[in-house]
């Protein structure tokens, strides 16, 4: 189902409502030139599920020697999750700055997640928290107990934008992997159909 809310064409599928710019945008990761820095800049941590944090806590010993010194020290000393300002549960940054403490730096200049390199190499069955894998994509819980994905835009990721216009690449299609794995095979296959759809 498709509607018009006078902000751009909303795609219902299930109880989620989709930005058309899910669809429309182009969007691939340039990770030679931002060398991860989503993982070291920003308002607070990365958006955490409760059960993620659960995971984090109990997976911590298979991938907390690949964390730097200041990360563990946070983690260990303040908890393997914060919540920021506006109540939501996010993962911990170093004090002082906008760094996760889950960040892992390989002596190259390029940060990389610690959990997720951890995940890689079969030291532990967590990938990393579902909001670093969706991105650009940001997940909204609506009052109605629905959810809203929308396009987030950071101007760290305009290589992104521009990489995936130059490659053809969409959002939704370079975000396939996650979105079947959080919402379901029959999810994105709706979203491919609206995106058939919607683009001529």
């Amino acid at each position: 189902m498709m509607g018009h809310n006078g902000f751009g064409t909303i795609i219902q599928i299930g109880n989620c409502l989709v930005s058309e710019d899910v669809i429309f945008e182009y969007f691939s990761c340039d990770y030679e030139k931002c060398k991860g820095e989503c993982c070291i800049v920003g308002d607070s941590g990365a958006p955490l599920k409760e059960d993620e944090a659960e995971i984090i806590e109990k997976e911590y010993g298979a991938f907390s020697s690949l964390m730097s010194e200041a990360g563990r020290q946070e983690a260990e000393a303040k908890g393997f999750f914060d919540i920021d300002i506006e109540g939501d549960m996010v993962t911990p940054t170093i004090g002082g700055t906008q760094e996760c403490a889950y960040s892992h730096f390989d002596g190259k200049g390029n940060c990389l997640c610690a959990i997720e390199k951890c995940f890689f190499a079969g030291g532990c069955s967590f990938h990393k928290p579902i909001s670093c894998r969706l991105y650009p994509i940001r997940v909204t819980e609506l009052t109605g107990g629905g959810l809203a994905l929308n396009l987030h835009r950071w101007g760290i990721c305009s290589d992104a934008f521009e990489k995936g216009k130059k490659d053809g690449i969409r959002v939704y299609q370079f975000l396939e992997g996650p979105i079947r794995e959080e919402f379901g095979d029959e999810f994105y296959e709706a979203l491919t159909a609206a995106a058939a759809e919607l683009i001529h």
